[in-house]
């Protein structure tokens, strides 16, 4: 349980209890099965991280919206979306173990995230992990119902595969940024949970180098 969680179920048990003795027993129930919404919705299960080298696991419970090539700076990349409804677990977990390298929140409008624009144009967090070779962005984005977006680790900071990160408060967006040879393991359409479910796995650095020299020969012939 995040313990969120337990502070606003607390302000709402109060406040239902003393509506019901102010008033009519009856009118505390709403308050009541408010504060048993917040402490369902800020849970927090555990999970299995795979292990496998190369992995990307999610960084969220959701459903893939999108597997698709970008653009960014001029470099490509495979983007990979995931939308979380009021009804998923919103715990976010890194998507690969390594080290913090960038933690930039850009402040934006709040669209709702099913909406392509979201992914540049809404408040977001945008982090940078670096391990093992590879580099990965994974982007917190705020939604039409999502206020505030919490992100713990700070730049420098190693992070292990799967662990806990932060949180989205209400339905938001998560995207996930790979180097476009990655090896992507779902599709839109598919429910993911966050830390468990493998995304997507990132070719081993060997393969980078013989791919490197490969096309090196090749330009030169």
């Amino acid at each position: 349980m995040v313990r969120d969680g337990y502070f606003y179920a607390l302000g709402l048990i109060v406040a239902g209890l003393l509506v019901g003795w102010f008033t009519r027993p009856a009118w505390a129930i709403v308050p009541l099965l408010l504060a048993l919404f917040f402490l369902w919705f800020f849970r927090d299960p555990e999970r299995s991280i795979p292990d496998a080298a190369e992995t990307v696991v999610s960084p969220a419970d959701g459903k893939v919206t999108d597997v698709s090539p970008v653009t960014i700076g001029g470099e490509k990349q495979l983007r990979i979306s995931i939308f979380l409804s009021v009804f998923d677990v919103h715990v976010n977990r890194s998507p690969i173990g390594g080290v913090v390298r960038e933690v930039r929140y850009q402040r934006g409008k709040f669209l709702n995230a099913m909406n392509p624009a979201s992914a540049e144009e809404n408040e977001q967090n945008i982090v940078r992990v670096e391990g093992d070779g590879h580099a990965v962005v994974f982007k917190q984005i705020a939604g039409l119902l999502a206020r505030r977006i919490v992100f713990h680790p700070k730049v420098g900071d190693r992070l292990e595969r799967g662990q806990r990160v932060g949180l989205i408060k209400f339905g938001s967006r998560t995207d996930v940024l790979l180097n476009s040879n990655a090896n992507v393991q779902v599709k839109v359409g598919d429910r993911v949970r966050g830390g468990a479910s493998v995304l997507a796995y990132l070719q081993p650095k060997g393969e980078l180098a013989t791919a490197g020299r490969d096309s090196a020969a090749e330009g030169a012939r």
